[in-house]
Formats: C-alpha cells, sequence, structure tokens
C-alpha cells in the first residue's frame, strides 16, 4: 500500500521522486483532495447530479489513475471516509482479481472501489459478494443488456463472455470487521483489441453488445441499484438477494470444474446456491458439497 500511495503522489507532482521514507497517513488529506478534483472523462459532477441514495456515493473520490481502486478505498477507509465512499480511477495499473491476478485497466473502463461498514458476520462476506452482482446485472438491464448473467461467486457474463468482475475484501480488527471493500470492473466503452490475446476469445465488452455507453451514467445507475440491495443485506433479507441472484445465474444448472486452494480440482454439477452464498455441487459419487472459496470454471460439454 505505501508504495501505491507514494507513487500517486509523484505522479500528481505533489513530493520528489526521491522520497519513499514517510509516514503515508500524513498524506491522507493530499489524496482526498486529488479525488475530489474534477476529471476529464469520470466526472464526480456528472455521477452526483440526480444520484438517488442516502449515503452510497456521496463522497466520490476520482483519480485519472492509481495501481489499484481497492488499495486507495483501503488506505482511506483507515483514514477516516464513511461508509458508502467511491473510489473510481480512469485508468488502473495494477488491478487485482481473485487469487491475486493483476491486470492493467485502460481507460474507458469503469474501475471502482466501494467502501461498506456493515454490522455482521464474517460469514456473511460472501452474500455482498452474490449482492453486487445482482446490483451491476440489474444496472446493465437498466441500460439495455438483455439477459446479464451472473457467474458464482464473482463475474458478470452477456452471451457467455465475461463483462465484470467484482472482488470484496474485508478489513478486520481480531474478529471485528471494520470495513467491506468491493472493487468492481466493468468492461465498458472498449475493444477486444483492448485486452491480452489469451482473454479476446472469452471476454466482452459494452461497446461490442450496445454500442458505447455513458460511462458516469451507468455509474450512477449502479450506486443507485447497489444501495437498494444493500439495505436488503442490512435489513437481513438475505433470501431476496438470493432469489435475484438465482434469477440470473449463469453457474446453476452446469457442469462445473472446481479449484479450491491447496486442492486438486474435480468436476462436478453445480445444484444451487446456499443461504451463506456457497455454491452447492453434486460430486460423480452423489455426494453434495458447499464450495466457499476458489474457482469455478464452466465446462464444454461436446
Amino acid at each position: 500500500m505505501k508504495n501505491e500511495i507514494l507513487n500517486l503522489l509523484k505522479r500528481e507532482g505533489l513530493i520528489s521522486d526521491e522520497i519513499n521514507d514517510v509516514n503515508i497517513n500524513d498524506f491522507a488529506d493530499l489524496i482526498e483532495g486529488i479525488g475530489r478534483t474534477e476529471k476529464e472523462y469520470i466526472k464526480s459532477s456528472e455521477i452526483s447530479k440526480g444520484l438517488n441514495t442516502r449515503y452510497v456515493g456521496k463522497n466520490l473520490y476520482v483519480f485519472n489513475e492509481v495501481g489499484s481502486t481497492n488499495t486507495i478505498a483501503k488506505f482511506l477507509s483507515k483514514n477516516g471516509i464513511g461508509n458508502g465512499s467511491v473510489v473510481i480511477a480512469e485508468r488502473q495499473t495494477a488491478g487485482r482479481g481473485r487469487s491475486g491476478k493483476l491486470w492493467e485497466s485502460p481507460l474507458g473502463g469503469i474501475w471502482l472501489s466501494i467502501v461498506l461498514t456493515p454490522d455482521v458476520d464474517y460469514s456473511k462476506i460472501p452474500l455482498i459478494t452474490l449482492a453486487t452482482g445482482v446490483a451491476v446485472a440489474k444496472a446493465l438491464e437498466d441500460i439495455g443488456i438483455e439477459n446479464p448473467e451472473i457467474k458464482w461467486p464473482n463475474d458478470i457474463m452477456i452471451n457467455g463472455k465475461k463483462v465484470c468482475g467484482i472482488l470484496t475484501e474485508a478489513i478486520t480488527n481480531f474478529n471485528t470487521i471494520e470495513h467491506v471493500i468491493i472493487g468492481v470492473g466493468i468492461d465498458a466503452n472498449l475493444s477486444i483489441e483492448d485486452f491480452p490475446e489469451e482473454l479476446q476469445n472469452t471476454t466482452t465488452t459494452l461497446e461490442r453488445e450496445i454500442g458505447r455507453v455513458n460511462e458516469n451514467l451507468l455509474i450512477k445507475i449502479f450506486l443507485q441499484e447497489l444501495e437498494k440491495i444493500i439495505e436488503s443485506f442490512n435489513g437481513k433479507c438475505y433470501e431476496d438477494i438470493l432469489r435475484e441472484w438465482r434469477k440470473r445465474s449463469y453457474t446453476i444448472g452446469k457442469v462445473v470444474e472446481v479449484k479450491k486452494p491447496f486442492n486438486k480440482s474435480y468436476d462436478a454439477y453445480a445444484v444451487g446456491i446456499s443461504k451463506e452464498g456457497e455454491l452447492i455441487v453434486e460430486k460423480h459419487d452423489g455426494t453434495l458439497e458447499k464450495v466457499i472459496s476458489g474457482e469455478c470454471l464452466i465446462k464444454k460439454m461436446n
């Protein structure tokens, strides 16, 4: 985190390239100030105008370029920004996915992180990921995408190709959750050629599906949908979230390859989702297993 904060300050010309031995928390106000200035493409003023939320997105911090919005959001959350604050970047140089995978996020996508302070047990964190997936899917429906689907646990699909990824990270103090950081990356106004060659057959963009979209408007719609479903979460209406997720599931009913950390992968049939957000699979021997972490790859059937 320290290197990323220093790099941001150096890019902005606020400290020299030679300065490295500092307390980065002393620069929290400067970072907030950078995030509050109007940018060329992602505009706080356009997102805020008519934003129909009580707290999600009321504090917006927009940056030209960061390594990862999740890292900046974690830093700011430790220095006092409130529940529902949103960190957005026009570009990311070190975006992160599951299993620590890194990728560059170019201009034209939507790269943001939301800071939440839910009063819940750690076991409910997976449901926040599912709830965010529902919010993204609903936002895409609102702008004209037909039948966006959610691949367990954290990808949004259009016609079988990935258009969005979600990364949820909890900041804990002993057994207490201080903050939850939700990172969302939507491939909006990008071309397939912007992606590494190995991803081009499995990825799509909103521009490819429906033409160019208004990124600021889509961010606003998403934040509104997110607050609605987070309110369901805070009200412990978990079944409402799961029902909306199941309606859009890309995974249930398919044969999947389950890759669990530190275990061999295995094939199974995805039969449902548990009340805790775990994927329920039926193995070849007929036994049922709940999968809470790891990767789930859809198997192509001949």
